[in-house]
Order: structure tokens, then C-alpha cells, then sequence
């Protein structure tokens, strides 16, 4: 049977050809899903269901439910929550719709 320090030499090994193996193939794949997308007139907005990579990334904002009469500022109830209402009846400073 061999040695724990035998087995980590193997691991290591094993992981530096995983790594060349990867980088080995990973042109080809790339290449290869290329030339699909061309063959076919796949566009980059049907990978991402019809929007642009940079919109399936964006977020949009969440409306503000509190509002410091004070300064005017404003707090969506997400998250930590600001000075001005931190540790204080809530009620008193929702937005009335």
C-alpha cells in the first residue's frame, strides 16, 4: 500500500495533467462551439434567453418602502439597515402608497 506522501505525489501529478488536459481541449470546444453557432446563426442573445449578457447581469432596484422625514432618504427593508431607523418603531416611517 502506498505511503500518504506517495498518494499526495500522485494527486499532484494528477492534478498538473487534468490541468493540460483542460487546456488542451479547451481550444477545441471553444472552436467547435464557434463553428456551430455560425453553421446554425446562433446569436450570443439565444444563450442567454433573448437578452444581452450584460443585461442577464444587471439587476433592478427594489422600490423603497421607508423614508426618513428628516433627510428624505430612503430604505428598500433589504439588507442592514440605515442609522436613522436602525433600532426604532418601523411603522412610523413607511411610505404611504
Amino acid at each position: 500500500m502506498p505511503s500518504y506522501k506517495e498518494l499526495l505525489a500522485q494527486r499532484e501529478l494528477l492534478e498538473r495533467q487534468i490541468e493540460e488536459a483542460k487546456s488542451r481541449e479547451y481550444a477545441e470546444v471553444l472552436n467547435e462551439i464557434k463553428q456551430k453557432m455560425a453553421d446554425y446563426g446562433i446569436t450570443i442573445q439565444e444563450l442567454t434567453g433573448g437578452r444581452s449578457a450584460k443585461a442577464a447581469r444587471s439587476r433592478s432596484g427594489v422600490a423603497p418602502k421607508y423614508r426618513d422625514p428628516d433627510s428624505g432618504s430612503t430604505w428598500s427593508g433589504r439588507g442592514k439597515p440605515p442609522k436613522w431607523i436602525a433600532g426604532q418603531d418601523r411603522d412610523s416611517f413607511l411610505i404611504s402608497k
